[in-house]
């Protein structure tokens, strides 16, 4: 038994001069304890513990499989918007369930649920290794993808028992996943013997419980070139302004994930954490004094951040409330503030988002979307459904879409991920007044 006890010199006694809170449920980045632990193991045998329902199920191939091989119709649908990686997943599903299993009869849905619905009439499109062969190579999907159609649950139900599928893997975020629950649930109100099976797909990593979802890494490594771009520009005028915005509706991971990365982002600006534009505490002010120290500052704002300044109404297709666009909105009112002091600034504005979603897989993704793939495949082959396969702390689990749906995961603004940003920038703590 290893013992993981930390040796120290002495008692501490002198102050830090790091100023941080040590107080819970504040929303300000805390101190460390020597109390706090992180646990090593983190497997169990279900005949060893007194709850299993507290562990999640192990992913992988099983010695017994439900389906016959020989007569299972596989399909395989992408939903939402573009994002890296999907082709990879489409590839890994396809040759596992090909070379693997021996199934013969794969189809891919096109575009998204609506690909299910007859009145569209988009054909299916049959899948075999030939075809999906190099297509990790590209971006987007082979498949296409739209948002809606999936609560069309009644209807997309008949259509998959009209194609004789009993086996459907949905590549999607959280809309995705809960049409994708709706349809198990009609499922087996109806009896029917038909695996469902989500491979979690959303470029801001916000689903439940996933370490990180597929596309995530080359979203941030496209994202630290833009913002390398805003820095050298910013960093080669007077009073240079760099502001980049990326994606994040409701979480920042992206934002402070590519803080992280690039090292020379000045304010990191996310939904999880408010903050002010004016007052003496407000971002106005603190960028003035930068550029008064630095002569250029660069900063990065998630796409959910500051709504309380922009207003938009309704829903999208895929029933996402809509944004106001902060970005343009920060650029006009940073404009403004110093056009009113009389100080000279030049702003460079840049909204990378469409070629970031639109890229190829970079090779972490490439092979963790491979691995989702086969291990979602052997889920569906051993019968499980109203599951999505993830990542958790770094072993491929099954977890039940409904656990995994119930909320987005977010930037905790007491977490050590988000101290670690704050210190990157060099922010304040807080810029609400």
């Amino acid at each position: 038994m290893s013992d993981f006890s930390i040796p120290s010199l002495g008692k501490c006694t002198l102050q830090s001069p790091i100023k941080l809170s040590n107080v819970i449920g504040d929303r300000i980045a805390n101190y460390i304890r020597d109390s706090d632990l992180v646990r090593y193991n983190v497997h169990a045998d279900m005949s060893t513990i007194s709850d299993p329902t507290q562990f999640f199920e192990k992913a992988g191939p099983r010695e017994k499989i439900y389906f016959a091989p020989q007569h299972v119709h596989a399909a395989i649908v992408t939903c939402g918007g573009l994002c890296p990686g999907l082709n990879d997943v489409i590839r890994s599903v396809v040759r596992c369930l090909w070379y693997r299993y021996g199934v013969r009869r794969i189809s891919g849905i096109q575009f998204g649920y609506r690909g299910l619905l007859p009145e569209y009439g988009y054909d299916i499109k049959p899948l075999d290794p030939d075809i999906v062969d190099d297509i990790h190579k590209l971006g987007g999907t082979i498949l296409g993808s739209s948002r809606g159609g999936g609560e069309r649950t009644a209807d997309i139900v008949d259509s998959l028992e009209r194609l004789n599928i009993n086996m459907l893997f949905t590549i999607g975020g959280d809309g995705t996943q809960k049409g994708s629950l709706a349809l198990a649930d009609e499922i087996e109100r109806r009896n029917l013997k038909i695996s469902v099976i989500g491979i979690p797909k959303t470029i801001d990593n916000d689903l439940l419980y996933v370490d990180r979802s597929f596309g995530f890494d080359t979203a941030v490594a496209q994202a630290s070139m833009a913002v390398t771009a805003a820095h050298t520009e910013a960093h080669s005028s007077i009073n240079g302004i760099g502001l980049v915005k990326l994606m994040g509706r409701e979480s920042g991971f992206i934002a402070v994930h590519t803080v992280l990365a690039v090292h020379e982002v000045n304010f990191v600006l996310i939904p999880e954490v408010d903050f002010d534009l004016e007052g003496p505490n407000g971002l106005f002010v603190h960028l003035e004094q930068r550029l008064k120290e630095r002569n250029h500052a660069v900063i990065v704002v998630a796409e959910g951040a500051g709504q309380k300044f922009v207003h938009a109404e309704g829903t999208d297709a895929s029933g996402n409330k809509k944004l106001g666009d902060i970005g343009l909105y920060l650029k006009d009112a940073i404009t403004a503030y110093f056009k009113q002091k009389n100080i000279e600034i030049n702003m460079k504005y840049i909204d990378p988002s469409y070629i970031i979603r639109s890229s190829p897989a970079n090779p972490s993704d490439s092979v963790y979307c491979d691995r989702l793939g086969s291990n979602a495949v052997h889920a569906a082959m051993a019968g499980k459904t109203k599951i999505i396969i993830g990542m958790v702390n770094n072993e491929f689990v099954h977890i039940p879409t409904q656990i995994a749906i119930a909320k987005r995961n977010k930037v905790e603004p007491e977490s050590s991920l988000w101290r670690d940003a704050i210190e990157a920038t060099r922010q304040p703590l807080s810029m609400v007044n």
